[in-house]
């Protein structure tokens, strides 16, 4: 294997290419992109992070080439910026989204930009190399590398990601907040990557280090010597006399002598006393955030670094599937999806990257059963039988909760069952699940009154039983479907259908209002077009831009092919689709559901966040949900855009995002996207006011714009948003929770828009011991409570296993106050063996090479 050597080149070419390429004239080390607006013309840690990523995937699809196309070439990007959607096009096809490598990527660089916001890391000094803890820093430094790779290879890549991005904020603050480049190193630091590595030349206590400077700029603070050092930040330690500060308006410690500090964290000096040195500081980082990421990828593999990433334009495949006696034909159905899903997709960039499932009956449900191996997902799955007649109602929630937990982000799960749930009493923590997870939720119920007999109800059912199933299906933006069982496999193709990553057209009205029609616009980036009608239809008309109707008529059709199953309707419209408005006519007994979907390219991610406008690093703290009441950044990332403006053709443009109440989609505001960064990005960002943000509930986002030809685009997301009543967190220690130990855990609440009267519980997956200090809490407007739990993990802890605590806000008694949720992840890990973790001698950094297959230690170690 090749090791990582003194000089550039080892570093490989496309290193080379990115150092030419993405660094622009200033660089800093803010959390994202919303410190641009205090720094203007800096990179972020988000920026870091998202580039040296980009780099190594480069790397890899240049190592690796796709199976059935051609190699790619360095010479094809030279000059060009590195997108994900041009890799993803260059190496899988035109056409294949990045949606969810770009969504992975978001998620590494927000774990990376909350550590400078969250409470128990942000003043931590040792998670940033302040205050001279440059030894402490590394323990944790390459702690964090090592839980990535626990997490990693546990397949909960949530954790790993978070994990992954407070590692990269450590490793990019060293060359910002230490004294590495004042002392001339033109490389990164050969031994921080690597366990129980001396840094080696420290300064100690008693060593002055800094001069004292009275102005903003201070180039020459430093005294000259060749220890190492780092400057000290507010009051947490002491900064001792003679010591540098980190310096910058809102560093107190900068105001005792030696005035002044050392941090190249920005373009401002107001920020950044040694900011003329920030473009050396941030090639550093860079060069180390590479060799960080080609270093995991030489312990987890090719596959293993690509599921890390998402990699893949393909999406999990994720089953709930009820085992109860009558449940044969649904379970068969299953199957036979399952199985033509793996047949047609095994080795096309559409294989699944990651397979869940999940049993339930009554009164059990699980285990959960993940894989990345499609020949053990088939076995797990065949060998599931029907057994037994079970009763009304069954566990299906919590066997729900059980796959949102182990399921990716942005993935889409199905439910096969023929009972209501027992366990709705999960309905909204299953609902806020979806929504932080952005999974969509498909149930397909073989309800029929002809199966009486089958099953053993122990009480007269409500005809509403079933509701539970409709309000996840709404949060989640996926739907509930009725059928029977000799349509069961015919209906149970929407597997298939769904995981072509399609996007759901947004109607006008959205759901059905008898005489009038739903009306959605195709656009030109539209193809394979399907409407599916589900309900007790009489007729229908989906009529195009020029007065063509296609009707309920099975078969062919003048614009595509219809398809019934009972009460459930499927067209297929043909490509090329005629753009403009199309409209739906349906007659229908009760109200029919109604869903348009289609493939494209042109999709867009968001997030929501508080701007942090004060403060040492200003940024975008993020959210999961906007708050009531709070000022609200929502942020847009288009995907798909690509290099699509090189042929001179206008580019697609979104102008407005449209929030509208769910489910009867009123109108609730409209309001301007502005352009944030470089036009390729696709970045977008809109202020959501309180006033638009002031009650509670569900809503949904659209965003409007024009093609490039000037047509209508109309693009939604692909669930709803909820405002919570308060903003509720839960954090925990910085670190792993060892076997044995009690770990604390620290809960903040507040309310922004008005008194709040609530109970808060808590539970804790597996059932480890969780006690509280807090079980009621009275808020008044703008007001806050803080409050402690205890989680005690047994010696009998599995090792390498992730706990999921969550903490439910809501209001007392009759309180119409929804709900609110937090999800915190925590990973079981033994003490790494002393042996295990020791560097060899000669050997002299980072593995770089891919490992082989076989290759598969347990901790972070270097190799000879």
């Amino acid at each position: 294997m090749l090791l990582l050597e003194e000089s550039l080149s080892h570093l490989g070419p496309s290193v080379l290419l990115l150092l030419q390429l993405l660094l622009p004239p200033a660089s800093a080390f803010f959390p994202n992109i919303w410190s641009l607006l205090a720094a203007p013309g800096s990179i972020t840690h988000q920026d870091l992070t998202e580039e040296a990523a980009l780099n190594v995937t480069l790397q890899l699809f240049l190592e690796q080439p796709p199976p059935g196309r051609p190699p790619l070439h360095l010479e094809d990007f030279l000059g060009r910026t590195l997108l994900a959607d041009d890799l993803f096009a260059a190496y899988f096809g035109p056409g294949f989204p990045s949606r969810r490598f770009r969504a992975a990527l978001g998620e590494v660089s927000r774990a990376n930009a909350a550590q400078d916001f969250l409470p128990t890391s942000k003043n931590d000094p040792d998670l940033h190399f302040d205050a001279e803890r440059l030894g402490q820093g590394h323990t944790r430094l390459v702690g964090a590398l090592r839980e990535t790779l626990v997490a990693a290879r546990a397949l909960d890549h949530t954790l790993a990601r978070q994990r992954l991005g407070a590692a990269l904020h450590a490793l990019q603050d060293f060359y910002s907040h230490s004294n590495w480049v004042e002392l001339g190193k033109q490389q990164p630091h050969p031994h921080l990557l690597w366990p129980r590595r001396e840094l080696g030349s420290l300064a100690q206590v008693g060593d002055p280090t800094c001069s004292d400077c009275e102005e903003l700029s201070c180039p020459e603070n430093l005294l000259g010597f060749t220890l190492l050092t780092s400057g000290y930040f507010g009051t947490h330690p002491p900064k001792p006399p003679g010591k540098c500060s980190h310096g910058g308006h809102f560093d107190r410690s900068s105001s005792q002598p030696p005035r002044g500090g050392i941090n190249k964290d920005s373009t401002s000096p107001g920020f950044s006393p040694h900011h003329m040195l920030h473009l050396q500081a941030a090639k550093l980082a860079l060069l180390a955030s590479i060799q960080a990421f080609s270093l995991l990828r030489s312990r987890l593999g090719d596959s293993g670094f690509s599921r890390l990433l998402d990699i893949s334009p393909a999406s999990s495949l994720s089953f709930v599937l009820d085992t109860t006696g009558s449940m044969g034909e649904e379970i068969n159905a299953a199957k036979i999806q399952a199985r033509h899903i793996v047949e047609q997709r095994r080795g096309s960039p559409m294989e699944p990257v990651h397979y869940v499932l999940v049993p339930f009956h009554d009164p059990g449900f699980g285990p959960v059963f993940t894989t990345s191996d499609p020949d053990s997902f088939w076995q797990q799955l065949n060998e599931i039988q029907a057994l037994g007649g079970g009763d009304e109602p069954e566990m299906c929630l919590s066997a729900l909760e059980l796959a949102l937990l182990h399921t990716p982000p942005l993935s889409d799960i199905f439910v096969f069952t023929d009972a209501s749930p027992k366990d709705a009493f999960l309905t909204n923590r299953v609902e806020s699940l979806t929504q932080e997870r952005r999974c969509r939720v498909t149930f397909l119920v073989t309800e029929d009154p002809s199966r009486v007999q089958h099953r053993a109800r122990r009480e007269v059912l409500s005809p509403l039983r079933f509701e539970p199933y409709e309000a996840v299906a709404l949060a989640s933006g996926g739907e509930v479907i009725f059928t029977k069982d000799q349509h069961i496999r015919d209906v149970a193709a929407i597997v298939g259908d769904s995981m072509a990553d399609l996007v759901t057209l947004p109607l006008e009205p959205p759901v059905v209002v008898p005489g009038k029609p739903l009306v959605f616009i195709v656009d030109g980036l539209l193809q394979r077009l399907t409407v599916r009608i589900h309900g007790e239809v009489s007729s229908f008309c989906i009529r195009n831009p020029a007065g063509v109707c296609q009707g309920q008529e099975e078969g062919e059709g003048p614009l595509g092919h219809t398809r019934r199953f009972g009460q459930f309707w499927m067209v297929t419209m043909n490509d090329p689709l005629q753009k403009g408005t199309w409209e739906i006519q349906v007659t229908a007994k009760g109200t029919p559901r109604v869903r348009v979907q289609a493939q494209t390219s042109l999709d867009f991610l968001f997030y929501f966040g508080i701007p942090v406008e004060e403060g040492p690093h200003p940024g975008l703290y993020p959210l999961t949900q906007p708050v009531a009441g709070l000022q609200t950044q929502l942020l847009v990332e288009v995907t798909g855009l690509g290099s699509r403006g090189e042929s001179g053709d206008p580019l697609p443009h979104f102008s407005h995002v449209v929030l509208r109440g769910v489910p009867k989609g009123a109108e609730l505001g409209r309001v301007p996207l502005e352009p944030m960064g470089p036009w390729e990005r696709g970045l977008l960002a809109a202020s959501l006011s309180p006033t638009l943000l002031s009650t509670a509930g569900p809503f949904s986002l659209e965003l409007i714009g024009q093609d490039g030809g000037g047509q209508g685009l109309h693009r939604a997301a692909p669930q709803p948003c909820s405002v919570v009543p308060v903003l509720l967190e839960l954090s925990g220690p910085p670190g792993f929770l060892a076997p044995g130990t009690k770990a604390p855990l620290g809960l903040h609440i507040a309310s922004f828009s008005g008194p709040q009267d609530l109970d808060l519980r808590a539970s804790v997956n597996p059932s480890f011991a969780l006690t509280s200090n807090l079980s009621r809490v009275l808020l008044e407007h703008n007001e806050s409570a803080w409050g402690r739990l205890w989680l005690e993990v047994p010696d009998s802890a599995t090792p390498d296993s992730v706990v999921v605590v969550t903490v439910t806000a809501m209001g007392r008694e009759a309180s119409s106050v929804p709900p609110t949720h937090a999800f915190l992840r925590l990973l079981v890990l033994a003490p790494a063996p002393q042996d295990q973790l020791a560097a060899p001698a000669h050997s002299s950094g980072p593995v770089l090479t891919t490992a082989s297959p076989g290759f598969h230690p347990s901790t972070l170690e270097d190799q000879p």
